[in-house]
């Protein structure tokens, strides 16, 4: 059997890993295996935070569209349950851009849903 000499993918496997610590403090950006598990961490976390970026702005979005429903007297989940009802078909990240851009516009939106409200219990 053939003797196998694995220098240059090796030596690219743990180039890349290294690459990938730099900036890492100490130990985990120049030894191969501290670095490789600083690595490996970080990636995680950079999974993980990708999902929860979504969850956090949602969740802006939605205090800043509660907030621009208070000053025009309604509640959240009235105007978001009035714009349903209206065949309003806005996502949270346009109503908050409407709310915080254009107070008008985002008043006008307001009325309508009060206005569907108020026909769907008539």
């Amino acid at each position: 059997m053939p003797r196998v000499k694995r220098g240059t993918k090796r030596h690219d496997r743990r180039k890349k890993i290294l690459d990938r610590a730099s900036g890492y403090f100490l130990t985990k950006s120049k030894l191969y295996q501290a670095a490789q598990e600083a690595v490996e961490r970080g990636l995680k976390f950079g999974y993980r935070g990708r999902r929860e970026k979504k969850r956090q702005f949602r969740s802006l979005w939605i205090v800043r569209i509660a907030a621009a429903c208070k000053l025009n007297g309604a509640s959240y989940s009235q105007f978001i349950n009035g714009l349903k009802k209206a065949g309003v078909e806005l996502d949270r990240k346009i109503l908050a851009e409407i709310a915080v851009k254009d107070a008008a516009g985002f008043t006008k939106l307001v009325e309508q849903a009060k206005g569907a409200l108020a026909a769907k219990t008539a």
